[in-house]
């Protein structure tokens, strides 16, 4: 048997010399599945939280929203946003678990948009090899974890947070990883078309022309003549989105300049200690709090609103005059005000503090952190790390059990803003709805001593007392609220406490009433059907019954009546 020949040794230079293939990193695919089971993990208790506050103003909330068309839930100004909850009704209708379960997927996505652009800022500011890995998966690994980012993923309607925050960093990835310095015309069109989805989820992503540039020439990037085009299309879509929300400030009563109490002044000093207390929270994150009771400034000395506008002038100061020591902190402070000043600026929102406005500001904060840790040896960056992301998650597992329930939630609420009526208001709508009706109307009186209440408290706290047996008190509370406003709901509630306890006149006048107010409320011709059933006339019942579903035919309370009184 011949012995195989020796390669040549030109046979084995040649094999040198041939390029080897490069290893696939296996790390990014472990990272991402270890981060999905985190994640749920971590949010896991708020899951199967119930809708709150304004998730019970969404379109899927509405009785008619199955008969509504497609284009009615996206005609609006947030259509991309609006078209995700679409697609949340057509798969679970108004089961809470799936909205919670995609806001948790949409926020797992955005971890790892903040992953890619942190790498590529920390390649940027001179950091490379394992310490660049290492530091980069922390950065999406904190966003992903932090309890403050609990309101956002645990709120349904802070979809709009999460969504267009991953929208947002995926078109500034887009612009951080592009070959030259001079961005390509398929590159430009890619990021105008997350930019316009991130504007179509919030508005709040206007400020990504801004970062862009804020970027390009912190770290050279090109500039405005190598990226000219790119600019020019930016500026056309922002200046269009600028006229767009401009309109909608000039008389929304929420946000914009005609919010009762507060003047664009009044709001910004009031601003310079609520970023603070968003510092604060992401250092240390205690007192979270999902309706926080913040005293307005209306002058330079009202509760130290000159202090935190001195401290965020020197903060800026010191991050100019840092930049080249401290390249990557200073960029996080510029790219933190800019990314917060939509919401802590100059235009005046009712609720001047919510944790959720940190969502997209978060990065800047994160870099900071980076700064510091890129400095350190890696296996003590990587203990570091790990050893915040741990307490992170704890946390936000406690946070996310506070939002496991409304009970819960407005509990916590109401215990930490003693002197503010909303909180109050949402625990006694939370007990009532819960059952426990005593304490119920226990918790509306409190509210009411808060503040003069306005007349949705009185007929909640009405309901209440009549649920707790007090039916007088409630018929009291009921026509309390109907001197306040001339509604056909209030006295539809009369005549049904009335109803309930026999007192069939009085009930029959309160829904006569309530017809002559608004003769389409469906609710009023089913109080009467119960009265005319109740006193043995089912003709006359029949009667109300079909009136109730011609006005309203997914009453099915009215149409099971009219089954039960149709010969």
């Amino acid at each position: 048997m011949k012995k195989p020949k020796r390669p040549h040794r030109a046979d084995k230079a040649a094999v040198a010399s041939e390029p080897r293939r490069p290893k696939r990193a296996w790390w990014p695919w472990v990272a991402a599945v270890t981060a999905l089971f985190l994640a749920i993990e971590a949010y896991g208790p708020a899951l199967n939280g119930a809708f709150v506050l304004d998730d019970r103003y969404l379109p899927f909330m509405d009785p008619s929203a199955a008969q509504t068309t497609l284009w009615n839930w996206i005609s609006g100004l947030r259509p991309l946003l609006y078209f995700s909850y679409w697609l949340n009704y057509q798969s679970s209708g108004t089961e809470p678990y799936t909205y919670h379960l995609t806001n948790v997927f949409l926020h797992l996505l955005g971890s790892l948009a903040i992953a890619l652009v942190a790498a590529r800022l920390l390649e940027l500011s001179g950091t490379t090899g394992r310490m660049r890995a290492i530091l980069s998966t922390f950065a999406g690994a904190l966003f992903l974890l932090h309890p403050v980012q609990t309101e956002s993923v645990a709120y349904i309607a802070s979809r709009s947070e999460v969504l267009s925050v991953l929208l947002y960093f995926s078109a500034f990835a887009v612009f951080l990883y592009r070959r030259s310095e001079s961005i390509t015309f398929l590159r430009s069109i890619a990021i105008m078309a997350l930019f316009a989805a991130a504007l179509s989820t919030k508005e709040h992503t206007l400020t990504l022309p801004a970062l862009l540039l804020l970027a390009d020439y912190y770290w050279n990037l090109g500039g405005i003549r190598r990226n000219g085009l790119l600019y020019g299309m930016l500026a056309v879509a922002g200046a269009w989105g600028s006229f767009v929300i401009w309109r909608l400030l000039k008389n929304a009563p929420t946000a914009g300049f005609n919010v009762p109490g507060l003047t664009p002044a009044s709001y910004f000093l009031t601003q310079g200690g609520v970023i603070w207390t968003y510092v604060r929270l992401f250092f240390l994150p205690f007192g979270q709090n999902v309706d926080p009771d913040v005293a307005i400034s209306h002058s330079l000395m009202d509760h130290g609103a000159i202090f935190g506008l001195a401290a965020l002038v020197a903060l800026v100061a010191a991050a100019w005059v840092y930049r080249k020591r401290w390249p990557l902190a200073a960029f996080g402070v510029f790219m933190f005000l800019l990314l917060l000043a939509p919401t802590s600026s100059f235009i005046p929102i009712s609720d001047v503090a919510a944790e959720r406005r940190l969502y997209l500001p978060f990065l800047g904060l994160v870099l900071v952190c980076l700064e510091f840790l890129r400095r350190l040896k890696i296996s003590q960056a990587a203990g570091t790390g790990a050893a915040i992301l741990a307490a992170c998650s704890v946390l936000t597992y406690q946070r996310s059990a506070v939002w496991a329930s409304p009970l819960t939630l407005w509990q916590d609420a109401a215990s930490k803003s003693p002197q503010k009526l909303r909180p109050h208001f949402q625990l006694a709508s939370a007990l009532y709805e819960s059952g426990n009706c005593q304490q119920a109307a226990q918790a509306f009186e409190a509210a009411s001593q808060l503040e003069y209440p306005a007349y949705d408290l009185w007929v909640d706290w009405g309901l209440a007392l009549d649920c707790a047996g007090n039916w007088q008190d409630a018929v009291a509370k009921l026509q309390r609220a109907s001197m306040m406003e001339r509604s056909a709901h209030i006295q539809s509630q009369i005549g049904m406490v009335y109803a309930k306890h026999s007192k069939w006149n009085e009930a029959l006048g309160a829904l006569s009433e309530a017809e002559k107010i608004d003769p389409t409320l469906d609710l009023t011709y089913m109080y009467r059907g119960n009265i005319f059933e109740a006193t043995g006339d089912k003709a006359a019942a029949a009667a109300q019954y079909r009136r109730a579903l011609a006005l309203n035919p997914l009453n099915s309370a009215a149409r099971d009546a009219l089954a039960r009184v149709s010969p």
